[in-house]
Formats: C-alpha cells, structure tokens, sequence
C-alpha cells in the first residue's frame, strides 16, 4: 500500500490543506470514513465510476463518475476499495472549498455527488490530465496547476476565520464564548458558518473534537478511555461512547478493534 501527500503553494494552501495518493492491492474491500469537518475532492483513476451505499444497510443504491465531491459529512459513508486502488484526491481547509464551488458547503451536507455536476466539463479534463502523467509527482503538480486555475478570489469573512482559530485553539471551550466575541446573533452566525464551512459550529466541533480523540489514540492498543475523555473535553466516558456512535456507528472499543491503516477508516469485512 502506497500513501504519499504533498503540501500545495500558495496562494492554494490557503484553501487546500495537502493533496493526497493512495495506491494498494489485496486491501480490505469496505471502510467506513469517519467526518473530518471539510471536503475532500476524489479522483479514482483505475475507474470512471464509484458506487454509493447506504451507511446501515451496506448495499449499494447508485454510483458517481470517477471524479466527485464528498461534502462535509456529520455521520460516515462507505467506500468501496478496489483491490488495485489507484485514487488521488485534495483534502480542503474547513472553509476552503468556497475558493472552488459557488454552492453553499452546507448544501452538500452528507452529500457525494459526481464533480461533474458542479464543474461541468471541467472534472472530465482533471480526471484525463492526471492519467496523462505517469509518476505520482507529476500528478501532483497536475493536479495542483489545475486547481490553481479554477480558484475563485475569495473574500474571506474574518469572523469564520476567527472562530474556526479560536475552535481549534481551544476546542474544549463553549461555543458562546466564541460567538459572544464576534458581535452577530447566533442564528445568523450559526447560518453564515453552515455556508461557509458545511455544519453548524456545535456540530462542527463534536466532529473535530472526535478527530482529536483519533489522533491520540492513534497506533495505540491499551487505551485509558476515561483520560482520552477528560483530554477531549467529554463530561465523561459514556459521552465519549455516545458520539463514537453518533459519528462511526461503533463503540470506542469496536472502533480500536476495526481501525485500518488511516485513522479515519474503519474496516467493514475483508
């Protein structure tokens, strides 16, 4: 299995935070993927076509072209992972995907839909120019150039800066005392960052607050749950085992047991 990720110039790492290839045989065949709290742009290049399927029931209902957008997701979705994956994709900024795609962020909540339908013809010539080149490197740079050349001047709203800082910085804090700092009615803040970055704050924070608990816990086998809880700002353990159910359908414990080689996935079946 092969991961590699390259760190994009500015002015696109202001948007995008890295570019991503992965490559394997003999993988898992499903994962679930965890939320991340941004979109993720996703270019298959072994096929032109990924199927969909419903997160509890795990059959398939539809299917996307090879290249398509995975909005900011509050719940997992299931990926199917050919057994000779060949798969690039960019990992956008909580807010950064505005740069590329005049739809909301919040419009695509839970949402997969072929790029197609928001680029147009746009997505066909991406996906043709990245089998065109024949390393990982210059795909990269290929991929790099052409986003480059689809990137909108984004006037970037200085209070959705502010708050996904002061979210980040102190992710425990209560959202209050975020908003009580920036002067707008909560509804209308609460609105104006579901535009921007797809999910409501509170919403927004429960998931990276969960990202967090994956970090930490990362490679590790013997877990103290009620520290991680503690660490992560959860009232307890029981909070913790409610939104690992809410965020990835299993418990912390079942989660360590099923984690694949990115923490964000948990393996469904071999």
């Amino acid at each position: 299995m092969i991961y590699q990720t390259y760190q994009p110039r500015s002015p696109l790492s202001q948007f995008v935070e890295f570019l991503w290839y992965w490559e394997g045989d003999n993988l898992p065949s499903r994962s679930c993927v965890l939320p991340i709290g941004s979109m993720e742009l996703v270019i298959d290049l072994h096929e032109d076509k990924i199927p969909l399927f419903d997160l509890y029931s795990q059959t398939q209902f539809g299917s996307t072209k090879g290249a398509r957008i995975c909005g900011v997701h509050s719940e997992g979705f299931i990926i199917d992972k050919d057994r000779n994956c060949s798969v690039m994709g960019a990992h956008f900024k909580p807010g950064g995907s505005a740069a590329f795609f005049a739809i909301p962020a919040g419009e695509l909540h839970n949402q997969i839909i072929s790029l197609e339908e928001l680029w147009k013809g746009n997505a066909a010539e991406l996906r043709d120019r990245l089998l065109e080149n024949p390393t990982t490197a210059t795909r990269f740079l290929a991929l790099e150039r052409f986003l480059l050349s689809l990137m909108q001047p984004l006037a970037r709203h200085p209070m959705i800066d502010f708050a996904l800082r002061e979210f980040e910085r102190s992710p425990t804090s209560p959202i209050g005392t975020v908003t009580s700092q920036i002067g707008f009615s909560t509804r209308y803040f609460n609105q104006l960052f579901r535009d921007r970055v797809g999910l409501t704050p509170k919403l927004y924070c429960r998931v990276r607050r969960l990202q967090r608990v994956l970090r930490l816990i990362e490679g590790k086998k013997q877990i103290d749950w009620t520290d991680i809880a503690f660490i992560c700002g959860y009232f307890d353990q029981a909070h913790l085992i409610h939104d690992f159910r809410a965020f990835a359908t299993c418990t912390p414990t079942e989660y360590v047991a099923k984690r694949g080689v990115h923490p964000c996935h948990v393996e469904l079946w071999d």
